[in-house]
């Protein structure tokens, strides 16, 4: 059986992943393919409960280690208990976050380094790469502005305009190291305007299915 493609979302607070993922996804299940929808971190009963620990406000603080450590847990057995079981079955999963979040926000935002973070990619990946991963770019200030408007803020979305800039500069930081496998896209304008680009990129993947 072919395995299936593996394809991530990525980008700050306020890009609007979410809305595009869902027309993402729509986009190739209209054209046949089997899809699966998770999202980081959690994705399962687990890594869920992991999520609320990272994004609470709570009333201990979490140092940047154990906010890498609890990240990587829950990536551990979300790729274990449905990622790499999913596309062995020959369906495509899309996720909303996946290792490069860990590189650009606490690589990035919290400033710890790199080798860290690349130690338990490799320990927990074991070989998994995104097949690609589609970064959705605004200005920091644009996507601040959006996520102040849709209301309660996470404890990420809560981190200073500093922070964030750290974040968006890893991003576009691994968009250049890596330009085979991600496909960057201005998130700045509307929802239409946005998703023709996302449209583009379902196009670009069904035809190279198809290729094969």
């Amino acid at each position: 059986m072919t395995r299936g493609r593996f394809i991530t979302f990525e980008g700050i607070e306020g890009v609007g992943k979410s809305t595009q993922i869902d027309r993402f996804v729509a986009g190739l299940e209209r054209g046949g393919v089997a899809v699966l929808r998770t999202r980081e971190p959690g994705g399962t009963p687990t890594a869920e409960r992991i999520r609320d620990v990272v994004l609470e406000h709570g009333d201990e603080a979490l140092p940047p280690i154990a906010e890498l450590l609890l990240m990587f847990a829950a990536r551990a057995v979300l790729v274990e208990n449905v990622i790499r079981p999913t596309l062995a079955e020959g369906r495509w999963v899309v996720a909303d976050r996946f290792v490069d979040a860990s590189r650009a926000y606490q690589g990035g935002g919290r400033e710890m380094p790199a080798e860290r973070v690349e130690v338990l990619a490799e320990w927990v990946l074991d070989g998994m790469v995104p097949d690609c991963t589609v970064l959705l770019d605004a200005p920091v200030e644009v996507g601040l502005e959006r996520t102040r408007r849709r209301g309660a803020q996470d404890r990420l979305d809560s981190e200073t305009e500093a922070f964030h800039q750290r974040v968006r500069a890893a991003y576009l930081g691994l968009a250049r190291a890596e330009p085979a496998r991600f496909r960057v896209v201005d998130a700045q304008g509307g929802v239409d305007e946005v998703g023709a680009a996302i449209d583009t990129i379902v196009s670009d993947l069904l035809a190279e299915v198809n290729q094969n």
